[in-house]
């Protein structure tokens, strides 16, 4: 099912029952990996979250070819929904695997990871939830797991009391059947893969702000936001 947003400002009225686990995988694709694991998980809820508009729509007719009722499909930003629409410390598990690495330097402000996401991230996981990461570009794994988690912490703004926001965890084990198509694709090629994972630790709470833009960061018009070529690429061919 596709969710629709009504208000952009509040929790989704998600279908879920707030008594069942609920995972949520960060750009789904076609949802080979998240309707897998709907579908062998029938006492659990899934979510994912995909911003291109023919993978919405082909996860959407995935889940009815399969019957899967326990999977859904947002159309929207990862961080807008982490920060603004999933109800506070609710999801058990974050798959994010094989996000676009923005490689150029200039470009590592458009990278999914980092203080924000992961603040947000915090606040959406349940107590002792966990992130699961992959990816295939080396650099952006040694900048996710030594640059982004490991200084990372979370507390009241006081100070009074501090905690590590999240605890290196071994990964999940995942056979071909539930590797993604992008993981599919990639280990076809011979290319190395390279998997973390990390567990929500105990912290004090703190309430999320509504975020505020720059002027110098806001749209201009004839200003688009570019895409590294390879993984554009990847991408219209992963679609084919």
């Amino acid at each position: 099912m596709i969710i629709t947003v009504t208000d952009p400002c509040k929790p989704l009225p998600l279908e879920f029952n707030p008594s069942r686990p609920l995972e949520v995988e960060v750009g789904c694709g076609k949802g080979r990996f998240l309707t897998g694991r709907a579908a062998a998980n029938p006492e659990t809820d899934f979510l994912g979250i995909e911003r291109m508009l023919g993978r919405v729509h082909s996860f959407d007719d995935k889940c009815r070819r399969m019957k899967i009722s326990n999977a859904h499909v947002l159309r929207l930003e990862a961080l807008y929904t982490f920060w603004y629409l999933l109800p506070a410390h609710s999801v058990r598990t974050v798959y994010v695997f094989f996000p676009d690495p923005w490689p150029k330097k200039k470009h590592h402000s458009h990278r999914l990871f980092g203080p924000v996401f992961l603040r947000a991230l915090w606040k959406r996981l349940a107590p002792g939830g966990r992130i699961e990461f992959a990816t295939d570009h080396e650099e952006y794994f040694r900048f996710v797991t030594e640059e982004c988690f490991p200084p990372f912490e979370c507390g009241d703004s006081s100070g009074s009391r501090e905690m590590p926001a999240f605890r290196r965890v071994s990964p999940m084990e995942r056979g071909p059947e539930a590797w993604t198509e992008f993981e599919t694709r990639f280990r076809g090629q011979g290319l190395p893969i390279y998997s973390a994972a990390w567990q929500a630790a105990e912290g004090a709470d703190y309430k999320l702000e509504p975020m505020t833009v720059a002027p110098e960061d806001e749209p201009r018009e004839g200003i688009t936001r570019r895409i590294g070529k390879r993984y554009l690429r990847e991408m219209e061919e992963a679609a084919l």
